[in-house]
């Protein structure tokens, strides 16, 4: 594993504005970076990523078996009681999930190292399936690149297969906070990918979903909503005016209720609980104390965080990094820190894609501190035999 530079495509910015990555670029900063590619070999890949991407993602389902016939599991997640009955349901009658991602640290020599599951609402899907597939092609035909290099990515095929195993004849409508470019984007990307397959796709922003007088959610005309992907994570649905109805309603949600037990931090200290040792997992617990200090070599997690916030972690040398936000109402974890690798003045973070059950390839985001913010940068990579 090792970061190469290389020069920017001319003409990128123009490539994605006609692909539509309307987000390539955040407040002026740069989201998406090619200045630099990722390089792995083979072997680094397929035994170091995809595997343990495939062996936790089981773990991940064995445990969610676990925890729907536990009310005192349920608990321990912090998720509301009047919910239990749902979650339980959606996870016995099999409803089908499409994607999530796991974060690791990894350095190209020790194990990788689970630091988070996003299961329920993971963005980046579109820079990591699609567009870094565009950057290789064009750098490969320019000679940009070595020959044969090739990519962890069949995100978008794996899509394409989820999708058409849905079998959804009715509308499937996506949804998204209303004004956020890069969830729109994201969902746009996914609607794409179930045309492909012969699906019917609408757009609609959460906030314009209605719900009858009879529990049915409608949409701005007062047609029904068979299918709703939605881009709004089960934590903030299930204290939300609402999210008492969505149990009653016929509408099929996907990400799926179950997502619940997977979309918070709380399920590391039962991985590790389960599964102590495992050498791709951290040692990770309950905090009792969360109002003291966090010792060296620690990092204090919300349940319920998103994109670093909230999070603060101290060094094996005793220096603190944090990060503030306004996930402070929710319990949180101590997860042993295994700090990400620098390369440069960078901090790397792998993301590994899984759709459906499968391992579908990788995204990688540099931030400049140990904690990733939604301000890093997405980097794309390459691997060689």
């Amino acid at each position: 594993m090792k970061k190469v530079l290389i020069a920017e495509r001319p003409d990128w910015k123009a490539t994605a504005e006609q692909l539509g990555f309307a987000f390539h670029t955040i407040d002026d900063e740069p989201y998406w970076d090619e200045s630099a590619y990722y390089q792995f070999t083979r072997s680094q890949v397929e035994d170091d990523i995809e595997n343990p991407t495939a062996a936790i993602h089981e773990l991940c389902m064995d445990l969610v078996a676990k925890v729907v016939d536990s009310e005192e599991l349920l608990g321990r997640l912090a998720i509301p009681p009047a919910f239990y009955d749902f979650i339980r349901t959606s996870w016995r009658e099999g409803h089908p999930h499409l994607y999530g991602r796991m974060d690791f640290s990894y350095d190209g020599c020790s194990p990788a190292k689970l630091l988070e599951l996003n299961y329920d609402t993971p963005t980046s899907v579109y820079e990591a399936g699609a567009f870094q597939w565009v950057w290789l092609e064009q750098c490969l035909a320019a000679g940009a690149v070595p020959r044969g290099a090739d990519q962890f990515n069949s995100i978008e095929d794996k899509l394409r297969q989820a999708f058409d195993h849905l079998k959804i004849e009715r509308p499937f409508y996506f949804a998204s906070i209303k004004g956020s470019v890069e969830d729109k984007g994201t969902t746009d990307y996914l609607r794409d990918i179930a045309e492909q397959v012969g699906i019917t796709t609408r757009h609609i922003d959460l906030e314009d979903i209605g719900l009858t007088a009879e529990g049915r959610f409608v949409d701005l005309q007062d047609r029904w909503i068979p299918h709703l992907f939605k881009l709004h994570a089960w934590e903030h649905i299930f204290h939300e005016e609402f999210g008492a109805a969505i149990p009653g309603c016929d509408t099929q949600m996907i990400e799926p209720a179950w997502k619940a037990i997977l979309s918070n931090k709380g399920v590391l200290p039962l991985l590790w609980e389960l599964h102590e040792g495992h050498p791709n997992l951290l040692p990770s617990f309950v905090d009792r104390e969360p109002g003291k200090s966090v010792g060296n070599g620690w990092v204090r997690k919300p349940f319920f965080s998103r994109e670093g916030a909230n999070i603060e972690l101290r060094t094996a040398a005793g220096e603190m990094v944090k990060e503030d936000g306004p996930y402070t109402d929710a319990p949180y974890i101590l997860q042993k820190l295994h700090p990400l690798p620098r390369f440069g003045d960078s901090y790397t973070l792998i993301g590994s894609w899984v759709i459906g059950d499968a391992p579908a390839g990788m995204g990688i985001r540099e931030d400049n501190s140990l904690i990733t913010k939604d301000s890093s940068r997405f980097l794309p990579h390459l691997f060689l035999d």
